[in-house]
């Protein structure tokens, strides 16, 4: 699905709600949160977020999906629990998050199902359902382990032996987020026209923020670039796989990041490297980065960060091991 048939789609479905009049948005509502109904309690909380989230409409697909997931959560504890939705005692909230920290779940992870949740009772106060904000004051414990510690890049070697065992779509979308360090997300978008391999860079329509970039690509990343549109651009050699053509558009065949997470973790198995995600090859781009140009501001323009201080926080560890390399050598 196309991101303007999704976000079709999005809208076709927000107006289930947003078509009400008050007294029956309020009404279905407040039947929804007595029940329990997920579904009924997902789709509205995607329409709250379609017509009053801060990105409305182009809230990304990855977060609408994270926050639907989140409250699915919520409500089977609140379930669980005998939590009453609209009227939520006063431990409630801080139970669910000591609920999660018990189950081992981390810092971060909890502060997003906390901020799903926080969106399923903004979606409620929006139909009049509830004035509850059960988690306005709640507070999540903070993970003070540095970001290359608790998610190290993949190393060198590890991409090394994933590539051997990659196909052609897996071979360059690693390529695409560990040397490109492009995320999941502005990998899947890029279509033929974002690709001058001649030029070697890449434009990033709509990055984080939906933010616009772009990226250098490395002497590699080109030519393995040409050889990828020599196959699958239209006109190209194999651009008929056997099983579906390649989006006319779209570099890659990957519907979602869950199809290209279960196509690249075959992968992985295969090379005996365990598969931790996108985001340690997105590691080794800005790794690698910071070590050869040494300069934070460029390195988070590379990777589209909003703030450079994201990208100290996430690589202050690497600057000070490479300090205490300098020192070493004196």
């Amino acid at each position: 699905m196309t991101l303007t048939a999704y976000q079709g789609d999005r809208l076709t479905q927000a107006h289930t709600w947003s078509s009400l009049g008050d007294d029956e948005l309020r009404r279905r509502a407040v039947k929804a949160a007595g029940e329990k109904d997920v579904g009924a309690l997902t789709s509205l909380t995607r329409a709250y977020l379609t017509h009053e989230g801060a990105s409305g409409l182009l809230t990304s697909p990855r977060t609408t999906e994270a926050y639907t997931l989140g409250v699915r959560q919520f409500l089977e504890y609140a379930t669980n629990q005998a939590v009453n939705l609209l009227r939520p005692g006063r431990r409630d909230a801080s139970g669910y998050v000591a609920f999660m920290l018990a189950s081992g779940r981390k810092p971060a992870g909890v502060q997003l199902k906390v901020a799903a949740a926080t969106c399923l009772y903004r979606a409620l106060r929006w139909a009049g359902a509830t004035d509850a904000d059960p988690f306005k004051d709640v507070r999540i414990p903070k993970d003070r382990t540095p970001g290359l510690v608790k998610r190290p890049p993949y190393t060198e070697d590890e991409l090394a032996d994933v590539l051997d065992h990659a196909d052609p779509h897996g071979k360059f979308l690693l390529f695409v987020t560990a040397h490109a360090g492009l995320r999941i997300s502005e990998a899947l978008a890029l279509q033929w026209d974002d690709l001058d391999e001649a030029g070697r860079r890449i434009h990033v329509r709509s990055g984080k923020g939906r933010k616009a970039r772009v990226v250098a690509m490395s002497t590699s990343l080109a030519r393995a670039t040409r050889h990828y549109r020599g196959l699958y651009a239209p006109g190209g050699a194999q651009h008929m796989d056997g099983r579906r053509t390649t989006p006319h558009d779209h570099v890659f065949r990957y519907a979602s990041p869950m199809t290209a997470r279960y196509h690249l973790d075959k992968a992985f198995q295969a090379a005996g490297v365990t598969f931790r995600g996108f985001h340690p090859g997105r590691k080794y781009a800005g790794t690698r980065l910071l070590q050869q140009v040494k300069d934070f501001g460029r390195v988070a323009a590379h990777l589209g960060h909003e703030s450079i201080d994201t990208t100290r926080k996430g690589y202050a560890q690497l600057a000070t091991d490479d300090l205490k390399d300098d020192l070493a050598g004196w």
